[in-house]
């Protein structure tokens, strides 16, 4: 019989598994997304609807990612980056990981449903490309990055749509700026992992290879998203609106990433790339604040 330390030590063990296998910290940030997306549709903020989100956004994160990981053990074993996982250890079972995902979806999906039936069909949707398109065809053609901004996108959306049960011009600017934003993001973890990539056979360059014309549409992408960032400044988007110093400010970040996507043309380093990669991730996070902060101090 198990005494209470090692029961408990095998459930830490569990748990970090877990962790491992939704992958935490991208579905924490996935949920930071959908709550500012709801915080800039919502006229009252209903704390309820909130948590519900926050809840069920988490857990279908949380099972595309489980989802991902049960189709991808084989790459995942010959990959540094991802060959210590839970599954392509041993550490749990196929099966385990299938049921846990299947839980996930089930619930994630019935707690959205509760808050209205167009923000399940967009969580729906959203596990379906990811596990169903993106991941199968990561190993076929680069256009799976273009084919995976589709669900990366939609979380900022999503907290609108939970917000206000409707998809209009205003939930589709904030897709769209997360959709272009893709790109770079991605771009440059590929650009930093090709190696890895190359040794499950992923292909997530869109040329396949590291060079000046990469760095070129990553700059391009970058220079839409940030036009498509400032948009609402014009006021032609409906109840999504954004002052013109917020406009300024959300400018700022966006010019770093293009900054790093410029040198990336003239300098093809790891180093750079890297910079590329955190100044993405500074972006979005920013500009999610700097609109749900305008938007309270209006």
């Amino acid at each position: 019989m198990l005494t209470p330390s090692i029961k408990q030590f095998k459930l830490l063990d569990f748990l970090n598994d877990l962790k491992q296998l939704t992958k935490f910290g991208l579905s924490i940030s996935v949920v930071f997304s959908s709550i500012a997306g709801y915080l800039l549709g919502a006229t009252i903020i209903n704390y309820e609807i909130l948590i519900l989100l926050a809840l069920g956004g988490y857990l279908m994160v949380g099972a595309s990612n489980a989802f991902n990981q049960v189709i991808e053990i084989k790459q995942d074993a010959l990959m540094k980056r991802t060959k210590t996982r839970p599954l392509p250890t041993g550490r749990l079972s196929k099966n385990s990981a299938l049921f846990i995902a299947s839980i996930f979806t089930i619930l994630g999906l019935t707690i959205l449903y509760h808050i209205n039936p167009k923000t399940a069909f967009f969580g729906a949707l959203s596990i379906f490309l990811y596990t169903s398109v993106y991941t199968p065809l990561k190993t076929v053609t680069p256009l799976a990055v273009f084919v995976g901004a589709f669900p990366g996108a939609i979380p900022f959306m999503l907290g609108w749509v939970a917000a206000t049960n409707h998809f209009g011009i205003e939930a589709g600017v904030l897709f769209a700026i997360q959709f272009l934003w893709q790109f770079p993001h991605f771009w440059a973890i590929g650009w930093l992992l090709d190696d890895d990539y190359k040794l499950a056979g992923f292909k997530m360059l869109p040329m396949g290879t590291k060079d000046k014309k990469l760095a070129i549409q990553i700059i391009l992408y970058t220079f839409a998203m940030i036009l498509v960032s400032v948009y609402p400044v014009l006021g032609l988007t409906g109840q999504l609106k954004l002052s013109v110093v917020a406009a300024i400010l959300t400018v700022l970040p966006g010019l770093l990433m293009l900054y790093y996507g410029l040198k990336l043309r003239s300098v093809q380093t790891a180093i750079i790339a890297r910079n590329l990669m955190l100044s993405s991730v500074f972006y979005i996070t920013m500009i999610q604040i700097i609109f749900v902060v305008d938007k309270f101090l209006r």
